[in-house]
């Protein structure tokens, strides 16, 4: 499941404020924003049920909140592209697929507006080739999701990146740096869409073709292989050499007796480690964990419980071309 905390919004931090207002805890009304005044009624009702008082709805707290109705992910169904793009959006969004490529969020990081399951934005160019395919391609989808709002929107990518920015900002609470809605739920239709879904998947063509070279270069040959090296591309960039180094190192002392599955798991945590440790020392912990949890097929990635075969149908089968 996702995770809320504070700068969070939609309709389940509407339904979590609710809960926490007939707990008693929340005394403002329900308003989708995930604000201090959310999080000190949060912190009151974790410490009297004997959870951890950290501001986040994480997965046991949500089942405090809500004991008959746990969200989960939605299994993924589809090519290795798919499900390896839906596993590190769902990391980069801390939302399960298919949400992470509908996921909105407002200028945080000085890029206007970032969407979909990697965070395209219009600060760096990244996001308007894709909504234009999308206009190009499915304009009667567009026209159904945006109405009378498309022709501002269109004008908005077309007009070059400040015109964009100049858009992002006109549709965002300043402060809080969130969508407001209308916009934001139209955003959220669209990345729900198979057609944008489908642009997204194109969009992340680069990581992927990176990936398997990467793969190559270690010889890893499973779906979790090619995850872990799609994820390393997207989150971190590549392998330095003096990384790459260590890591053949310790390859070569892995036993020769081991079958091909248990050797593909073994080097997958030796890349999982090393590219970790390599990590900026602030987030090398959080790297290990995303990436042994890749390479192990199970994990808890900022809160979130992972099972790759069950939710996005990637095991140790071998990887296609």
């Amino acid at each position: 499941m996702a995770i809320y905390k504070n700068g969070s919004t939609g309709d389940d931090v509407t339904r979590i404020q609710k809960a926490l207002k007939d707990a008693g805890f929340y005394l403002g009304e329900p308003d989708g924003v995930f604000g201090p005044q959310t999080e000190s009624a949060l912190k009151k009702f974790q410490t009297k049920t004997g959870l951890g008082a950290d501001g986040i709805v994480g997965p046991d707290t949500w089942g405090k909140l809500f004991p008959s109705s746990v969200p989960a992910a939605k299994e993924m169904s589809g090519d290795l592209d798919s499900c390896c793009l839906a596993l590190t959006g769902s990391f980069e969004t801390s939302q399960l697929s298919p949400d992470c490529f509908a996921a909105v969020t407002g200028n945080f990081d000085g890029q206007g507006m970032s969407f979909g399951a990697l965070q395209w934005n219009f600060g760096q160019g990244t996001l308007q080739p894709l909504l234009k395919e999308m206009f190009a391609n499915h304009q009667d989808i567009a026209s159904r999701i945006f109405g009378a709002n498309l022709d501002q929107l269109q004008q908005a990518i077309n007009g070059g990146k400040d015109a964009a920015l100049s858009f992002a900002d006109s549709i965002q609470n300043q402060a809080k740096h969130t969508i407001a809605d209308p916009w934001r739920q139209m955003f959220r239709s669209l990345g729900l869409t198979p057609e944008f879904q489908a642009i997204e998947v194109r969009g992340a063509a680069t990581y992927y073709a990176k990936g398997i070279r990467l793969c190559q270069d270690y010889g890893l040959w499973s779906e979790r292989g090619r995850a872990l090296m799609f994820d390393i591309c997207v989150q971190n960039g590549s392998i330095a050499e003096n990384v790459k180094t260590l890591i053949l190192s310790d390859f070569g002392n892995l036993p020769q007796s081991a079958s091909p599955e248990e050797t593909e798991l073994a080097k997958m945590r030796i890349v999982a480690n090393r590219r970790a440790e390599a990590a900026n020392p602030k987030f090398v912990e959080d790297v290990r964990r995303r990436k042994l949890c890749i390479a192990e097929g199970k994990g808890v990635v900022h809160g979130i419980n992972y099972d790759l075969a069950a939710q996005f149908g990637l095991g140790l089968d071998k990887a296609g071309d």
